[in-house]
């Protein structure tokens, strides 16, 4: 009632009386006629005279409403009447008027107050309007139902039926109203906003269905968020203005998005659907509190009504918790919808990434949201990135083949603490945050207590603003489209890195002088580059890497999909995969150009090890193309795998290999074969980062990749140095000059043979040329003793070869072949730091094998298979005649035949 007194007062009417319980009378009321009124206006109206009226009016007419005037004045008459008495005592009664005019007087004041309050009540629709506009809605409703409270009272005016059924209209007005305001805080979540509708529906005694409310308009904000945002670019791009794309489905909108406008699109979208699960959130955290306020009021006061409010508020939190998981679903399948409208194959790897990056984004925020691993979203780029990635792959394969093609196997001159943590691929590893994140977002200081993006953006700001150089992080062209860079393309090619910071410009330089740091002028040649290359600068450093642009390239890539991996974690094993082909592709190309030779494979000497040849079967089985063109009977299967491999790659015939000046390529073997041992160095240390990611199943793929593949990098070395060392020594012409010596002497030599000397000229040839090539490339500690090794034994195994070609030989002779030996050993142990000789017992022990018994030579040809039928053979025929008789021959030829028999 106080509303309503309150009105009443600023239309400057006076209160209602607070009760109305007389007012029936008012029904009963007569109007006066002329006469009463004339009578009314001839009393004095001199307050003095009415008072003194008043006072001699005797006391009992101011009693009770029941008490009878008339009954009591006529028992007052007397027993005989006098018309002129009672005339004068007539004229005296009139003087009771008064109160007659004062009780009526006192009914119409009545009457007016309820006239007034009937007028209040019907002109309260302006008030209400007025309260609506200022969205005080708790008022309007407050101010409807007493208002409705207070036409109850006077229902039995005509006038009255009629208001009522008008405030009844203007309630569900208020509601119709109130939902609308419901809906704003889908979108924009204000507290105080959303306190006042609370409050409204609470006296309707409406929240529950308020709450339902509210869950459908969060999901028709999220339906209308969305095909605004699609719409809006849509129409932007096709540069009309038809209203034909407003008609259409939100799938078929999708699929109208251009290219260029697709990053920005999804961008928006994300900060539009964040908006509204940061409004659900933020509604979420109301209820919270103010639960907690009105459990904690209920303590304290009354509990007059506290199980019909806890029955609501169990309700709504049940109504908020399972909307959770159905808000999120709705925006899962709209980006979904949006994902699969577009092929996402024809776009730049950047661009991709940035997807990627947005939607790894958003699936954060699920789980923040909800809890949820958003299976949906993981499916459906799931099914983009493996397709494009296979596309992006197949692609990266045949352009590493035309890299490798036309590489020519020189240094790319990087510092001695080059890491590929300073490549822009790599950043990623250094950065625990997103990169689409704008670095001012992130916290001050790392707690305990990791903050969550609803924390982090609840007042301000957005997790999926787009930094506006997202493209411009990365401006290095990593992969050229051909072999041969331009001079604008020589960034990739040549790159040196600050020593002392790892900052970006260093990484975009075309040639950086370590003493000046200057960079060349563009127009300078590639042919004087390369004069440069090997003049200017100081390759040959003790610790500088040795790779290729080519190599660099590999890593790039290796980066590059990392990178993917590290955002899309489901296609992790898809990823590795594919990264360990670029690998196997460059291992196998290195043994193609530097390590193939079958006559090696003949010498039993076990150059390749079972392992490495495991591995480059493999390798040639399942990623090799050993067709020359397709077969056109071939089965779709077959084709299809097919398009899967790469066809062998062939060494540049800018590579020569057949120069002995230049110890047969060894500058460009050592680069090549010591880039891929770099490259395996570098998977090794990116393998806890790969097993991190790699789902548990795939795990034995992961291990058995490094154990079978990245290990026998170095095993390469091997194969590949032994061709030159089978090369840099003139092996044939030793066999010659010791096919001219004389064996069979009488007496004990003091004079080494010709031959030991002319072996010793090749060996300091040999030094000389590796000392030539070293001042072209850093010849690593591993090479060169691997090198020697190789010489040193190809030498001693061609002395013993010799030795076994000699017919005719006395104990003298044998003398002389240690002499010679021995002749060899001490100058050779001058030219080479190498510790043992290799093969050194080799070739003594064949020498002293001459000296031995029939029984002993059996037991040693038995226990000395490391020697050659041919060489075990020639030992027995030699000392025939001299202390081994035929029949022994006989016996000793024997054994050698059983050793030799598995052989064949």
């Amino acid at each position: 009632m106080q509303k309503i007194k309150s009105l009443m007062t600023r239309q400057g009417l006076k209160s209602p009386p607070e009760s109305l319980s007389d007012l029936g009378a008012i029904e009963s009321l007569r109007v006066p006629g002329k006469e009463e009124f004339r009578e009314l206006r001839e009393q004095p109206s001199d307050p003095q005279a009415e008072q003194e009226l008043i006072n001699s009016i005797e006391q009992v007419y101011f009693s009770t409403d029941s008490f009878d005037i008339v009954k009591y004045e006529l028992e007052k008459l007397p027993p005989v009447l006098n018309l002129q008495e009672l005339e004068e005592y007539r004229d005296k009664l009139k003087h009771l008027g008064l109160l007659a005019n004062q009780r009526k007087r006192q009914l119409l004041i009545g009457l007016l107050k309820s006239l007034r309050t009937i007028k209040t009540l019907q002109r309260t629709d302006v008030r209400l309007s007025e309260m609506l506009e200022e969205e005080d809605y708790p008022g309007a409703i407050q101010l409807c139902l007493e208002c409705q409270k207070a036409a109850s009272t006077f229902k039995h005016y005509s006038c009255i039926s009629e208001l009522n059924s008008k405030l009844q209209d203007t309630l569900e007005q208020i509601e119709e109203q109130l939902d609308v305001a419901l809906s704003k805080i889908c979108k924009n979540f204000d507290i105080n906003h959303y306190t006042k509708v609370q409050q409204a529906y609470r006296l309707l005694g409406k929240t529950q269905t308020a709450m339902d409310q509210l869950h459908m308009h969060f999901t028709q904000a999220i339906h209308n968020t969305v095909f605004q945002v699609v719409l809006g670019y849509v129409e932007l791009c096709s540069g009309n203005t038809d209203t034909k794309f407003q008609k259409l489905q939100y799938k078929d909108l999708c699929t109208h998005v251009t290219p260029d406008s697709y990053i920005p699109c999804l961008a928006d979208l994300c900060k539009a659907l964040w908006e509204v699960m940061l409004s659900y959130y933020r509604t979420m955290e109301w209820h919270e509190k103010h639960d907690n306020e009105d459990t904690t009021s209920a303590s304290e006061g009354s509990n007059i009504g506290t199980e019909e409010t806890n029955f609501d508020r169990g309700y709504i939190k049940k109504k908020l918790e399972h909307g959770l998981t159905r808000i999120w679903q709705d925006v899962q399948l709209k980006v979904k919808t949006y994902l699969l409208g577009t092929d996402l194959s024809i776009f730049k790897y950047d661009d991709f990434i940035f997807v990627l990056d947005i939607i790894s984004r958003l699936m954060q925020v699920g789980e923040e949201f909800c809890g949820s691993k958003s299976e949906v979203l993981q499916e459906s780029i799931r099914k983009q990135s493996v397709n494009y990635f296979k596309n992006y792959h197949r692609t990266r394969l045949d352009e590493l083949r035309m890299f490798l093609e036309n590489e020519t196997w020189e240094l790319c001159p990087v510092k001695s603490n080059f890491s590929i943590l300073q490549l822009h691929e790599f950043k990623f590893m250094e950065q625990s945050r997103s990169p689409s994140v704008s670095p001012s977002k992130q916290p001050a200081s790392t707690s305990s207590k990791t903050v969550t993006l609803f924390e982090q953006y609840c007042s301000d700001g957005n997790p999926f603003e787009i930094q506006a150089n997202h493209k411009d992080e990365e401006t290095e062209d990593v992969l050229a489209s051909n072999g041969y860079e331009s001079d604008e393309q020589e960034k990739s090619a040549y790159q040196e890195y600050d020593s002392d910071s790892d900052v970006p410009e260093e990484l975009k330089r075309d040639y950086v002088d370590e003493q000046t740091g200057d960079a060349p002028v563009k127009s300078v040649s590639r042919e004087t580059l390369k004069s440069r290359k090997k003049s200017d600068y100081s390759l040959n450093k003790v610790n500088a890497p040795i790779l290729t642009n080519t190599t660099l390239n590999v890593i790039r890539l290796v980066g590059k999909y990392m990178q993917m991996m590290n955002i899309l974690k489901p296609i992790a094993f898809d990823v590795i995969h594919f990264m360990s082909q670029l690998f196997d592709y460059y291992l196998y190309a290195i043994y193609t150009f530097f390590g193939r030779n079958d006559s090696l494979e003949s010498t039993g000497l076990g150059l390749s090890s079972s392992r490495l040849r495991t591995t480059l079967n493999r390798i040639q089985e399942s990623l090799i193309d050993m067709e020359v063109s397709a077969d056109p009977t071939a089965t779709l299967t077959a084709a299809e795998e097919r398009k899967e491999k790469v066809p062998s790659p062939h060494l540049s015939h800018l590579v020569v290999l057949t120069s002995g000046d230049t110890l047969y390529g060894l500058a460009e073997r050592v680069v090549a074969t010591e880039s891929l041992v770099f490259l395996a160095e570098q998977f090794e240390f990116l393998q806890p980062h790969l097993d991190a990611v790699m789902p548990a199943v795939k795990k034995p793929f992961l291990q058995q990749f490094y154990s079978q593949t990245v290990s026998t990098a170095s095993e390469l070395r091997k194969p590949i140095y032994w061709i030159v060392a089978g090369k840099a020594i003139d092996y044939e012409q030793m066999l010659l000059l010791m096919a001219n010596v004389k064996w069979d002497v009488k007496e004990i030599m003091s004079q080494h043979n010709i031959y030991v000397d002319a072996l010793l000229k090749e060996f300091e040839q040999f030094n000389r040329r590796l000392n030539e090539v070293s001042k072209r490339v850093r010849i690593p500690l591993p090479v060169s003793n691997i090198l020697w090794e190789h010489c040193i034994r190809l030498a001693n195994r061609t002395i013993v070869e010799g030795y076994a070609n000699v017919k005719k030989c006395s104990n003298e002779g044998r003398a002389l072949m240690q002499l010679d030996f021995q002749q060899f050993l001490m100058k050779l142990e001058k030219l080479t730091d190498i510790r043992p000789i290799p093969d050194k017992e080799f070739v003594e022990t064949y020498i002293k094998a001459y000296y031995l018994t029939e029984n002993d030579m059996e037991r040693w040809i038995k226990e000395h298979r490391e020697y050659s039928t041919k060489q075990l053979t020639n030992l027995v025929n030699v000392c025939l005649g001299s202390h081994i008789n035929k029949k022994a021959r006989q016996k000793l030829l024997a054994a050698i035949d059983d050793i030799d028999r598995p052989k064949r």
